[in-house]
This record gives C-alpha cells, structure tokens and sequence, in this order.
C-alpha cells in the first residue's frame, strides 16, 4: 500500500465501520504531496534558495530601500512567480503519476480532494510568507536599516501569495497536465501584457494583466479602483479556471 493510500484510508470505529477522512486530514494530505515528489521538494528548495540569493544581492545595491518594506517586497517576487508552480504541480500529478484512481477510490466526494488541494495551497503560502518575511528581516538587520513594515504590506502581500498561488492550482485543475499548465499560466498574462502595448487595447490591460493589477499589492496601499482591477484578474485567471477544473475533476472519468 502506497503512503497516500495508507494515509486516506477510512480508520476503523468501535461499531467495526469506516469513517471518511476529515477534510484537516486530507489537507494534510495534500501537503504532504508538495514535498514527496522530486520535483516539488528540488522546487521549494529552489525557491528558498533564490530568496536568500536576492536578499544577499539586495545588500549590494546601491539605490535599494534597506527597510524591512524594501526587503520584503523584493524578495517576496521569487515565490510570487515560482510557488505556483507546485500548485500547478500538486494537481496535475495526481494525472501524470497515475494517483488519481487512488485518491479518488479512497475519497469518492472528488470535490472535498480539490477543497483540501486548495487548503493545502493557501497553508503553503503562508508558511512562505513567514520564510520571506524571516529573511527580509535578517537582511534588513544586516543592512542596518529601518524596522517598518506597514499594515497594508502585510494583508496585501499575503492575499497575493494566496491569489497566485491558487491560480496555478485553478490552471492545473483545468488543463490536468503539467507542461500546457505551466507554459498557459506564463504566456496568456504575458500575451495580454504585450497587447496592453497597443493603445487600442490597452483597456483590456488595465483589468486582466496581473502585472499591472496584482503588482500594486506589494508596492503600495490600493485604491478602490485597484481592487476592482485586481478582483477582475482574479475572476477569470483564477475562479474561472479553478471553476472548469472542479467541473473536469468531479464529472471526468478517472483511469
């Protein structure tokens, strides 16, 4: 019996019956998978490691902000590209491992394994949240420069560490395969980033380009206006796909 097997399987009650498994157990579960494959735990590392590297090269640039604003905001952006990639990751395998007739045989309610994949992403982004945070303040006491970090930073960052990751989560689900998630997830905002360049249609840049509607969360407290931008991002590069996905996931056959 496999260790995810062994994991979800129903425990035994005094009456001799099962009991499905608790959506906290699932969960945990879910996070687990993150750091069982190769590829998850090597990406994670990588991610860790990355973050040191751009706090260690921040203390070597001139015209940067030493405030634990200056270090967090910076190196929160090598998480913010590459965490949702293990969230891309931690669906699509369930497809290119051959786990799913597993997971799905011993979770029949196919919808509570998404809820628990979801969970399990927005636990990871706060763990990460706390790592980035942790290094930025060692760069900061390093550089000797300001303590502030202000309360605005602190929700806006971790809701966009949450958003992107359930994006990849949301276009893992839809496409259920790693490659043509992982490159989607980069070249349609790309692409609508490079058609905010023509004038006619830069409108539609202003509402569905993250890095013009997401960015502002970690650089500066946001208007009205902002959140409607970033909310409409978040509706059809994260709602939207996750939605097609519950719909592939709960109605697909399973082999």
């Amino acid at each position: 019996m496999s260790t995810y097997s062994a994991a979800l399987e129903p425990q035994a009650t005094a009456h001799g019956a099962g009991t499905r498994p608790s959506l906290f157990r699932l969960t945990a579960v879910e996070l687990r998978k993150m750091v069982d494959t190769r590829a998850g735990f090597w990406l994670l590392v990588g991610i860790a490691l990355l973050t040191v590297a751009v706090v260690v090269g921040l203390q070597f640039s001139a015209n940067h902000d030493d405030s634990l604003r200056g270090f967090f905001s910076d190196s929160s952006q090598v998480a913010l590209t590459l965490l949702p990639i293990v969230g891309i990751l931690l669906v699509t395998s369930e497809w290119t491992q051959r786990t799913s007739l597993i997971t799905f045989t011993l979770v029949p309610q196919r919808a509570r394994v998404v809820v628990a994949k979801v969970a399990a992403g927005v636990a990871l982004s706060v763990v990460a949240w706390f790592v980035i945070l942790a290094m930025a303040a060692v760069g900061t006491a390093v550089a000797g420069g300001a303590w502030s970090l202000p309360g605005w930073l602190i929700g806006q960052s971790s809701l966009y560490l949450a958003v992107s990751m359930l994006m990849g989560i949301a276009f893992g689900a839809a496409l259920l395969s790693s490659a043509p998630a992982i490159v989607l997830y980069f070249v349609v905002p790309l692409g609508f980033a490079l058609l905010g360049g023509i004038p006619a249609l830069d409108g539609l840049a202003t509402w569905f380009d993250g890095s013009q509607t997401l960015e502002p969360l970690v650089n500066e407290s946001m208007s009205a206006a902002q959140w409607a931008h970033a909310g409409t991002t978040m509706a059809v590069w994260m709602a939207l796909p996750l939605a097609v996905g519950l719909w592939r996931i709960t109605r697909g056959e399973i082999n």
